[in-house]
């Protein structure tokens, strides 16, 4: 299978390129959009087939469910937008530009198209929900992919913690230059999209997204809990001291200066504005144990639970 650019689920340019596109009214965006519904659609089946079968096979390890929704996500888009899909794109695309060839002109085929792409990805927005009640169970009981989780839970959606963090988050991302859905999509590896945060002794948040230890030069409050590392290829549960913040804005401000400050982080932090050589980067520097972190950030910044918390809000995300 080849891919263009644009059907990489790590090509962060074509959500950049779909948010011009409706603004200026270009109708070939009906299309992208309706190929993003179509992949989200595609996604769900597939999660849904596999979840009724009979389950991993002898070879099935901790890492297979990651790598094997990392691969139906792929396919998806794959098939989506190069046309072998279920045709729904197609079906959409021709509704939507009829409604908008029947508008009047000027102004008003411009808005008609920007209104079928916000519809659409409302739609889109049910149609994810609807599979996500069918796995609430597996996924609240799972536990998340962070080497900073506790056992501990909050009450949460991913739409929910997107939304309350997103400013803090657009804010870290221009002064580090990168996309801040990346910076999102780390926060959510490491708390399980906020549901699985480190607590402090009293069961309140200690508002530590990053999973950011308290080493010697901390000097401000901790907390003690248990972790995940990989050590030798192997994940072990091990105690650890991480640092507590007062608010979800401390915890990104000292995350900017904990890279920034940091001599081992300053070659991820020459990123050039590229997600995928930040995020490598620091797996490079040692921030994580997890050999897979980097790619996992990636995935969960173009999956479509992020895409479907992003298009939740009031606003778009401007990085």
């Amino acid at each position: 299978m080849t891919l263009r650019s644009t059907d990489a689920i790590t090509d962060f340019s074509q959500f950049q390129t779909m948010r011009a596109g409706a603004r200026d009214g270009d109708l070939s965006t009906v299309r992208k959009a309706a190929q993003q519904f179509e992949a989200l659609f595609t996604q769900q089946l597939l999660k849904s087939m596999r979840a009724g079968s009979l389950g991993d096979d002898v070879m099935g390890g901790g890492q297979t469910g990651f790598y094997q929704d990392l691969f139906d996500q792929q396919m998806s888009v794959h098939l989506s937008s190069s046309g072998k899909g279920l045709g729904l794109a197609d079906v959409l695309v021709q509704q939507l530009r009829g409604s908008a060839a029947g508008a009047a002109d000027g102004d008003d085929s411009t808005a008609t198209s920007v209104s079928g792409v916000s519809d659409l990805l409302s739609s889109a927005r049910r149609a994810y929900a609807l599979g996500r009640a069918q796995h609430a169970t597996s996924a609240l009981t799972a536990t998340p992919p962070s080497s900073a989780a506790t056992d501990h839970g909050e009450t949460t959606t991913p739409e929910s913690f997107v939304q309350s963090i997103l400013p803090h988050a657009e804010r870290a991302a221009r002064e580090l230059g990168v996309p801040a859905r990346v910076l999102i999509a780390q926060a959510a590896l490491e708390t399980g999209w906020g549901a699985h945060g480190i607590k402090n002794g009293s069961g309140s948040s200690s508002h530590n997204l990053f999973g950011i230890k308290a080493d010697r030069r901390w000097g401000g409050d901790s907390v003690s809990t248990t972790t995940t590392e990989v050590v030798d290829g192997t994940a072990q549960r091990e105690r650890a001291d991480f640092r507590a913040y007062d608010s979800m804005a401390s915890s990104f401000d000292d995350y900017v200066d904990f890279l920034k400050s940091n001599p081992r982080y300053q070659e991820a932090l020459q990123h050039g504005g590229s997600a995928s050589r930040f995020v490598q980067g620091l797996q490079k520097a040692g921030y994580a144990t997890d050999p897979a972190y980097a790619r996992k950030i990636l995935a969960i910044a173009n999956g479509p639970t992020m895409q479907l918390a992003l298009a939740a809000g009031p606003r778009q995300i401007s990085v």
